[in-house]
Parts: structure tokens; sequence; C-alpha cells
């Protein structure tokens, strides 16, 4: 098994009058929120692996993180308040083909 961990960035923004919002650059559409920062933040450690296990069942790529520095340097994300380096271990980024077999299961009903 590949022990390969990949960090993808995190952005944590904040509108006034308005809880964390977190987004991630590398998964337009990968959003998420807290009330305070450190909701935020488990959030964000949350809804990750879960974005990236729906698009491994939809079957679409997996991108390559983008480095810290390309993100921080982004005028999108000049206001940011804070940034995250999100865990997600290689293996979690891979389609694993499995083919199995089972038993027949045969069910008898009577009169038939």
């Amino acid at each position: 098994m590949d022990s390969r961990m990949y960090r993808y960035i995190a952005v944590i923004h904040k509108e006034p009058g308005s809880d964390y919002g977190v987004s991630f650059p590398d998964f337009p559409g990968c959003i998420t929120a807290g009330h305070t920062i450190e909701e935020a933040a488990k959030m964000a450690y949350d809804a990750l692996p879960f974005h990236v296990r729906g698009m491994r069942e939809d079957g679409e790529e997996i991108p390559s993180p983008s480095t810290f520095e390309n993100i921080a340097g982004d005028p999108e994300y000049a206001d940011a308040v804070a940034f995250l380096a999100i865990p997600l271990p290689a293996h979690s980024m891979q389609m694993i083909p499995v083919g199995i077999s089972m038993p027949e299961h045969r069910v008898h009903q009577p009169g038939l």
C-alpha cells in the first residue's frame, strides 16, 4: 500500500457578519464552514476526504496538490484569514479494481 501523504491547501475566509468559510482551490465546489475558526478547520478535515471519495466513485480524476506558495500568492486568496494543509493518504486517491465471485443463491419457492 502507498504510504505517501498528500497535503491539500484549505483556505479559510471570513466576511463580516458571517461564519468562517473554507474552500479548497484544488477542488472547486468543495466548501464548508464553521461558527468559529476551530470549527471551520474541523469541518475542512471532514469535507476533503468526503469530497474525494465522491469524485472517485464518479470516476473523476483527483488533481495533484497545488503548492502553498502558488495558492498564497494568488490574489483571489489575499483576504484569507488562515491556510490549512489537509493531509490525504495517497491510497485514498487511487481507484483499485476489485473482482469478486459469489455462489449463486437459489431460493426454493414451492409450486414453481
